[in-house]
């Protein structure tokens, strides 16, 4: 495992749909790891492969009770419900803004064995879900905004705020 250095919102690879996968070997196995271990260190609820680099469709997402999902060739395949709520982005340190996600989804992808998994989330995991698998078809959270208006420098926050917001630059 190693940590790896994450890109920023400049870099163009973020805005490249990634590759699918063609087989899960043990260099998606090293990938999966360095994504993990490089999220927590962030400190962070996600990370694409594109973050560090990789354009391929292959994530991390640390869900409810701190477990840590790493999907190969990612799909959401059912949504439901909507949640707004702060977001923000380790390729976009210290910013966060509004955006409008699904409350609940199912994800299916290959996991770090090559076999198939389904993976039912709701609340903050659905929204980090969602984040993530965004980041593998380009897309940026600010791309989602519900208002420019909503982007802010997390410590220009008031503090009521500061709580949710600094939980949601995690992403």
């Amino acid at each position: 495992m190693a940590l790896r250095p994450i890109l920023t919102f400049d870099h163009p690879v973020l805005r490249e749909k990634a590759r699918k996968v063609a087989r899960v070997d043990n260099s998606i196995q090293k990938l999966l790891d360095d994504l993990a271990e490089t999220m927590l260190d962030a400190p962070g609820a996600g990370l694409a492969a594109n973050q560090i680099g990789v354009p391929l469709r292959v994530c991390v997402v640390k869900g409810d009770e701190n477990q840590i999902w790493g999907l190969v060739n990612p799909v959401i395949v059912k949504k439901s419900g909507s949640q707004v709520g702060y977001e923000g982005c380790l390729s976009k340190p210290g910013w966060v803004g509004e955006v409008e996600r699904s409350e609940a989804v199912v994800v299916k992808g290959l996991n770090r064995h090559g076999k198939e998994v389904r993976i039912k989330s709701s609340g903050f995991t659905a929204r980090a879900f969602q984040h993530e698998l965004d980041h593998l078809d380009g897309i940026l959270f600010t791309d989602r905004l519900t208002s420019l208006e909503t982007l802010r420098r997390v410590e220009d926050l008031v503090e009521e705020d500061q709580a949710e917001a600094v939980a949601a630059a995690s992403g």
